[in-house]
């Protein structure tokens, strides 16, 4: 791959530093419709860069990719703004897209799955967040507690959203995690084991979340709001539902 192909392409699948690209123009972008947008066409974008070059990933190019996945999942663990968590677990789960394109025989339409299947659950999060803000003022763990007492609906769908997002099984961003460990396992251990890394620090940034928002005795602020309706609830869950289908089916094209 030429250098200046590379360097496009470390922009969209986010290789760090060229991942601060990214998380500024995620963080610049008030407008929530824009943000979406950023999350499902960025990574498309890197997909498009590599398949047209038509060469060979490098060995070293994913050792970087994982220390990329490895780095902003653990910087996730201390953040409190959900925006802002959103963003560095995108950077982190798109940075593994560089193993599942090293795979053998994974063509365009395969890639472009496996990344979709990353950025929906982010989506169905950053919407959520806006719910959270169109009651409270803002997103942040800590900010207010126990939601869960007061709020079960759009509790509910938050715990099922963040499962998704940290590739949790049936949901699509699993087979994509399986096509990367499949890739590289058979050839190098140690890679193997950064991965599993960058993934539990996905599950732990998930759980920590949760816990900041969910957990604990509810207060004033949070007994004074209404929960998200059924209606709307329901949206989500269909939306949960599709994803967990295709994910089980992606997961079966893996055998």
């Amino acid at each position: 791959m030429s250098g200046i192909m590379l360097l496009f392409a470390g922009l969209f699948l986010p290789l760090f530093p060229l991942s601060m690209v990214f998380n500024g123009l995620f963080g610049q972008m008030q407008h929530r419709t824009l943000r979406i947008a950023l999350l499902l066409i960025w990574p498309q974008i890197g997909v498009a860069l590599v398949v047209a070059s038509g060469m060979e990933v490098p060995g070293w190019l994913l050792v970087w990719a994982l220390l990329t996945a490895i780095f902003y999942g653990f910087r996730a663990l201390v953040l409190r703004e959900v925006s802002l968590w959103i963003s560095f677990i995108a950077t982190s789960v798109w940075a593994v897209m560089w193993l599942v394109i090293g795979s053998q025989g994974v063509g365009w339409y395969e890639l472009a799955k496996y990344a979709l299947g990353f950025s929906l659950p982010l989506v169905l999060l950053l919407l959520l967040s806006g719910e959270l803000e169109q009651r409270f003022g803002a997103a942040y763990t800590g900010l207010y507690n126990g939601l869960a007492q007061s709020l079960p609906r759009l509790s509910w769908l938050i715990v099922m959203v963040v499962l998704a997002v940290i590739a949790t099984p049936l949901f699509p961003a699993f087979p994509a995690v399986m096509a990367a460990m499949l890739n590289v396992a058979p050839d190098s251990f140690m890679m193997a084991l950064m991965l599993s890394i960058a993934w539990f620090m996905w599950g732990w940034a998930g759980a920590r979340l949760i816990q900041g928002l969910l957990i604990g005795e509810e207060n004033q602020t949070v007994t004074a709001q209404t929960d998200m309706s059924v209606g709307k609830a329901w949206i989500y869950a269909v939306g949960l539902v599709v994803m967990a289908l295709s994910g089980i089916s992606m997961t079966g094209g893996l055998a």
